[in-house]
Parts: C-alpha cells; structure tokens; sequence
C-alpha cells in the first residue's frame, strides 16, 4: 500500500485556515491526492486532532471534521503493545518532548514502513522518516 500515516498538525492545519500552516497542509493533500496515497491516521492523532478542532472552532466544526476524516482517511488502531513500545522510545529521548502521541505514531510507520506527514521535527530526532 502506498501510504503516508498523518501527524495531527497537518490533519489540524487543514481545518483551520488561521493556522500558520494552512496553506501547506491544502498543497500537500493536493500532491497525496496526484500521488495516489492514502491517508493513515492512528486513532490518538485522531482524538488529539478533535480536541483541537473543538477547543479552536467548537462543537460542530469537531463534528465535521471528524466525520469528514473518518470517510476520507484510514484510522489505526494502536495495540497495547504499541502502547509499550511507545513509552519505550519516549524514555530513549529524556532531553526531548516527545509525546506519546507522536511515539505511537512513530511506532506504527516503524512497523508498516511508512513516512509520517508532520509538521514536527521530533519524527526525526526518533530516525522515522518524514513525508514531504
């Protein structure tokens, strides 16, 4: 499978327009969209991307940018085990702010073999491959 799994910053960027990144995200769906890539979205990036979405634009606008996300994208679903490894690669960066959040993500493009689409420089302190 030809696939990018997403970080929230792209997912929440899009939704946004006030978001610095806005414009960016718009261009890159354009080019995962003529490269043919699916979307991966670990459900924690998905939860943590709702909050967003709800905390900045309110309650309908999480609604349908959850739905919206929920057809348009393919959610992970993290093992407990991914769930460990994650806690296990945070405690390999104690001088970083690395959140379990993009630990698991990171866990899973380990797993599959895929870039994450991030606007977050610790996927590479963490040696995970970046889609650009």
């Amino acid at each position: 499978m030809r696939a990018v799994i997403a970080d929230t910053g792209p997912l929440y960027a899009e939704a946004d327009r006030s978001d610095q990144y806005h414009q960016r995200s718009q261009t890159e769906l354009l080019k995962i969209n003529q490269e043919n890539l699916a979307v991966l979205v670990p459900y924690p990036i998905y939860l943590e991307a709702h909050k967003l979405v709800l905390y900045a634009s309110g309650f309908q606008a999480a609604i349908a940018f959850s739905n919206r996300l929920a057809l348009q994208t393919n959610l992970l679903n993290p093992t407990p085990e991914d769930y460990q490894a994650a806690l296990e690669l945070t405690n390999r960066f104690p001088d970083q702010r690395i959140t379990l959040f993009d630990a698991v993500t990171a866990v899973l493009a380990m797993q599959m073999m895929l870039p994450v689409w991030t606007y977050d420089f610790h996927f590479e302190v963490m040696g995970i491959p970046v889609w650009r």
